[in-house]
C-alpha cells in the first residue's frame, strides 16, 4: 500500500501579481531592501546605488567604522549631515573625542547653530544620553562614538531608533569589524589615492557588495581652491589638522578635512 500523497502546494505568485500592500512588503535576498522610513542621500551617487533606500536610514542604527577616530567620519557623513542642517534639523554629537572645530565644519556645509555637544566621557554616559536624544529628538542626526559598546548595547539602542525619526550612527573602530553587531547597515571607511575615500558597504539588507566603493571627498575648504589635477592626486606628506582639531599624521593625510 501506498500512503496517500499530500496536496501539491500551489505555485509561487511573483511579487507583482501580489496586492500593493503586501508587495511592497515582499523582499528577495537577491536585490536591496528598502528600509521602513526615509533615507538621507550619502552626497555620492555610486554610494547610494550601493545603500538600502538610496542613502543613510532613519529609525535605525548604522555603524561606522574607521582606523583612527575623527578623520574619516565627517568627510563620509558631512554631506548628509549638512542636509539635515539644510531640512532645520539638529546634529548632536555625543562622545567626541575632541571639541567641534566649527570653521571646517562650516565649510563642509554644516550650520554650527544646529551642532549640540554632548560632553560624555564613559561609555555608560554616552549610551545613556544616546538613549535620552533618540527619546526626544524630532528630524536630525546623532553621531556617537563608542568605541567599547557590547552588542547587547547595540541592539537597546537600535531598538530605541526604530521609533525615532533621527539618523543614529555609532562611530568605531575597525577591530569592531569582526563583532555581532544588531545594527541592519554597517560600513567601513578607509583612505584612498588622492583625497578619495574608499567605502565598504559589509553588512546590508541584500546581497554582498562587490567591491568597496571609491568617492571623491575633497575636503570641504580645499575644494574651492585646489585645481583639477590635484584634486585627484596624492597630498603632501605634512602634518595637519583634521575637522575636529585633532593632529593627522603624514600617513593618514588623505583622511584629513581642512
Amino acid at each position: 500500500m501506498h500512503a496517500p500523497s499530500s496536496p501539491a502546494s500551489p505555485p509561487l505568485r511573483p511579487a507583482a501579481a501580489l496586492p500593493p500592500a503586501i508587495a511592497a512588503a515582499v523582499w528577495r535576498g537577491g536585490d536591496i531592501g528598502q528600509p521602513p522610513q526615509r533615507t538621507v542621500p550619502s552626497g555620492w551617487h555610486a554610494l547610494d546605488r550601493e545603500l538600502p533606500g538610496h542613502g543613510w536610514p532613519c529609525g535605525a542604527l548604522t555603524e561606522v567604522l574607521g582606523a583612527q577616530p575623527s578623520v574619516l567620519e565627517w568627510r563620509l557623513l558631512g554631506p548628509a549631515l549638512a542636509q539635515v542642517c539644510v531640512e532645520g534639523g539638529s546634529v548632536l554629537l555625543v562622545g567626541a573625542p575632541v571639541p567641534p572645530f566649527l570653521p571646517g565644519l562650516r565649510l563642509l556645509g554644516i550650520d554650527p547653530r544646529h551642532l549640540v555637544w554632548v560632553r560624555a566621557r564613559t561609555p555608560a554616559e554616552r549610551l545613556w544620553a544616546v538613549e535620552q536624544l533618540l527619546r526626544t529628538q524630532g528630524p536630525g542626526a546623532i553621531l556617537a562614538w563608542l568605541p567599547q559598546a557590547l552588542p547587547e548595547q547595540l541592539r537597546r539602542l537600535h531598538a530605541h531608533a526604530q521609533g525615532a525619526q533621527a539618523l543614529l550612527f555609532a562611530l568605531r573602530p575597525q577591530d569592531a569589524r569582526t563583532q555581532a553587531s544588531p545594527a541592519p547597515l554597517r560600513v567601513q571607511a578607509a583612505p584612498g589615492d588622492g583625497w578619495t575615500l574608499h567605502v565598504d558597504v559589509f553588512k546590508r539588507r541584500g546581497p554582498a557588495q562587490s567591491a568597496p566603493v571609491c568617492v571623491q571627498a575633497v575636503p570641504g575648504g580645499l575644494h574651492a581652491v585646489l585645481p583639477e589635477r590635484l584634486r585627484t592626486s596624492q597630498p603632501p606628506a605634512v602634518e595637519t589638522v583634521d575637522d575636529l582639531g585633532c593632529t593627522v599624521p603624514a600617513d593618514a593625510l588623505s583622511a584629513v578635512a581642512a
